[in-house]
């Protein structure tokens, strides 16, 4: 008993020279705004660097290092408040690599013990009070208990005085602590090969509740605890089963997007050789998706959007400029939209796959739902959007989200930000990503004569986020079929053995990407991470010169062709161009690259069949505008009957159309229809007559 005492009075003074000789300015900082600050930070390092035993000893017995290290702390020397105990809290962070512990891997052999672990917290709880010190009262002669409440602390029930079971708890007498419990997951980056993110409990207590949300990133440090089983409802339970859960000591936050890849020094010497080839960005275009034949549009613009812009920019009035692109892809069946789009989410370290139909808008932005880890109470939950942040999220089958789940998306698109006001709770996370969509005509196969907002349940003003909409189609071409059919056959022949012999001498160099997927990911890492660059004038002047040109075309035309919300898109791709080669600078050949891709966009997607003209209502307001002139007329045509007729003839609007303005009599009559039964301007008086609706003045 005497050797035990001697050694914590031993291990106590060593806590104690180690705190003088390294935090001592700090403690002093400590006690002065103390106790609106209650913790003290210590780097492992510089315990290891005093003593290489003490920093053993802390990580396989934190308990009672952190017990001795707080007393030698609150036996300092220091100036408080008058009428103030100081009980500063010790923190620890920066553990050994030997210390970190993956989500997964956390079990049995770490109880007790001091781990770091990277995670994704995916929800958490409201703050709950935790009795710190227990107050116990006996209800026979009066007689008082303190006691300090640990991880294994059993309150007694006999009083040592009367030696009578009578002692009861005073809670309006005990000290009571914040604790706040949240649920915690892999990092998405760590999974690999489909396998689900395993989950674990986080417990944080007094000042580090709320410093933290859904979504983020964080490294925590703390001590791996169990708990015995509690059955549910009706459920037994093995009573020796437990649950465990990590008693947090420090909270650091971790900003991570693709560079969680790690890059050696013969990594970033290929990488910087490769960026000197002046063929590196086609390269990087061919390397994306090898196994899908053609589509070199899409597959540019898949790469741009990896690279993404030049992040963290922001106005002159504080606004966050978005620098994440949006891709929508939209065609024909068995286009291998799919393969796009699983290619790119397996390419980018960072990335959440989600199908349409399985998919609600709380699970792709956040929600608050009732949990049995709030204990009956409600939780945050962040969804696959926040989860995503800082990376890529490919949402397929764009076209079956609901419309109100749909349009949680909005927000996330535009401003890189998730907003949730449910069951009393107000919050907003980051989502900054970058989506890459995909959708399927509702009539089967893409129709080039009809305008995208007809053939897809997606809204206009959804579809006006994406920088870049593709319309991939299925054309019966037999040149382009027969290279299709080799480009797959050759796949099947070789069966990912490359010494296999096939007829003809054909080997695998034919179709394999000039990038291995290893490579290309590392380089889109290292670009993302050490290449922001900023536009040239030369290259400013590129795009200006196209934008107001295109200006000038629509106002002769009477269309507007692009607006100004283009521009950002071109200086997004731009940047994204920039990094593909490593350059701080983007320069011209940068801009006209951004021009070509937003060209072939326009003039794919956004050109007015009937007037052969360029208009940016089509994906803005889901028609052109010279829709919108025609359905005026025909209003303006029913206004002028009117004056003749109490009721007007759908027949004598028909034919004013078509004699006095060109409006053929199919489309006159969807016309009408769309002022009946959208816009509501027109209603049925009977059948084959109409009236214009009157507008109520107050």
């Amino acid at each position: 008993m005497n050797d035990m005492a001697a050694e914590v009075a031993a291990l106590a003074e060593q806590l104690e020279e180690f705190l003088n000789a390294y935090y001592s300015q700090k403690i002093a900082q400590l006690a002065e705004g103390y106790p609106s600050k209650r913790s003290l930070e210590v780097a492992y390092s510089d315990l290891e660097k005093f003593s290489p035993q003490l920093a053993d000893e802390l990580l396989e017995r934190p308990d009672v290092m952190l017990k001795h290290a707080r007393q030698a702390l609150a036996q300092m020397p220091v100036q408080v408040m008058p009428d103030v105990k100081f009980e500063p809290h010790v923190r620890v962070l920066g553990l050994p690599s030997s210390s970190e512990v993956r989500v997964e891997s956390i079990g049995a052999a770490h109880i007790g013990k001091l781990i770091a672990v990277d995670c994704m917290v995916t929800k958490r709880t409201e703050i709950r009070p935790k009795v710190k010190i227990a107050l116990m009262r006996c209800r026979r002669c009066d007689n008082i208990y303190k006691i300090p409440l640990e991880a294994d602390t059993i309150l007694p029930e006999t009083c040592e005085n009367c030696k009578q079971r009578a002692l009861v708890q005073d809670e309006e007498e005990s000290t009571f602590v914040d604790l706040q419990r949240a649920e915690a997951q892999e990092p998405l980056e760590q999974l690999r090969g489909g396998a689900p993110a395993t989950r674990v409990e986080l417990w944080i207590e007094d000042d580090l509740v709320n410093t933290f949300f859904p979504g983020q990133r964080v490294l925590v440090t703390g001590i791996l605890r169990i708990k015995p089983p509690t059955p549910a409802k009706g459920k037994s339970v093995s009573k020796f089963i437990y649950s465990k859960y990590i008693e947090v000591l420090h909270i650091q936050k971790v900003e991570k997007e693709f560079e969680e890849v790690d890059i050696t020094q013969e990594d970033r010497r290929k990488i910087t050789t490769l960026a000197k080839d002046p063929d590196v960005y086609a390269k990087i275009t061919r390397s994306i998706a090898p196994s899908i034949y053609g589509h070199d549009e899409v597959k540019e613009a898949l790469a741009l959007q990896l690279f993404g812009g030049t992040p963290d920019k922001e106005t002159v009035d504080g606004g966050r400029i978005r620098n994440d692109i949006h891709i929508l892809l939209i065609g024909d069946p068995g286009a291998a939209k799919t393969r796009l789009l699983q290619y790119v989410c397996r390419l980018a370290p960072k990335s959440v796959y989600v199908g349409g139909k399985s998919v609600t808008g709380t699970g792709l932005t956040a929600s608050a739902e009732k949990d049995e880890l709030a204990e009956g109470g409600w939780t945050l939950k962040a969804g696959a959007l926040v989860l995503a942040s800082n990376g890529i999220a490919g949402v397929d089958e764009f076209d079956k989200i609901d419309d109100s789940e749909r349009g949680a998306m909005h927000e996330v698109m535009e401003s890189g930000t998730v907003s949730v006001a449910k069951a009393g709770i107000v919050a907003r996370f980051n989502a900054k990503t970058s989506i890459l969509a995909a959708a399927n005509p509702k009539y089967g196969r893409f129709d080039p004569n009809m305008y995208p907002a007809q053939q897809f349940e997606i809204p206009p003003t959804l579809l006006s986020r994406f920088d870049l909409i593709f319309p991939i189609r299925d054309i019966l071409d037999e040149e382009r079929d027969k290279k299709t059919a080799d480009h797959i056959l050759l796949q099947h022949m070789l069966g990912g053995k490359k010494t296999v012999e096939v007829p003809g001498g054909r080997s695998l160099k034919e179709i394999a990407p000039p990038l291995e997927m290893d490579l290309l990911r590392k380089y889109i890492a290292y670009a993302r991470k050490h290449v922001h660059p900023i536009l040239t004038d030369e290259a400013n002047e590129k795009i200006k010169d196209f934008y107001v040109g295109l200006r000038k075309l629509g106002a002769q035309t009477g269309a507007v062709p692009i607006t100004a919300r283009y521009i950002e898109g071109l200086v997004r791709l731009g940047e994204a161009s920039a990094k593909t080669r490593l350059s701080p600078r983007v320069e011209v050949m940068d801009a006209d690259r951004a021009i070509k891709l937003i060209d072939f966009v326009m003039r794919s997607i956004m050109m007015d069949k009937s007037l052969g003209r360029l208009d940016s209502d089509i994906i803005s307001m889901g028609k052109p505008k010279s829709y919108f002139d025609k359905q005026k007329t025909v209003l303006e045509i029913v206004r002028e009957l009117e004056r003749e007729f109490d009721m007007v003839a759908v027949e004598r609007i028909v034919e004013e159309a078509r004699k006095y303005h060109k409006i053929e009599e199919g489309e006159c009559r969807r016309l009408i229809d769309d002022l009946r039964y959208k816009t509501s301007d027109l209603y049925e008086v009977k059948p084959g007559f109409v009236k214009v609706v009157r507008q109520k003045v107050d």
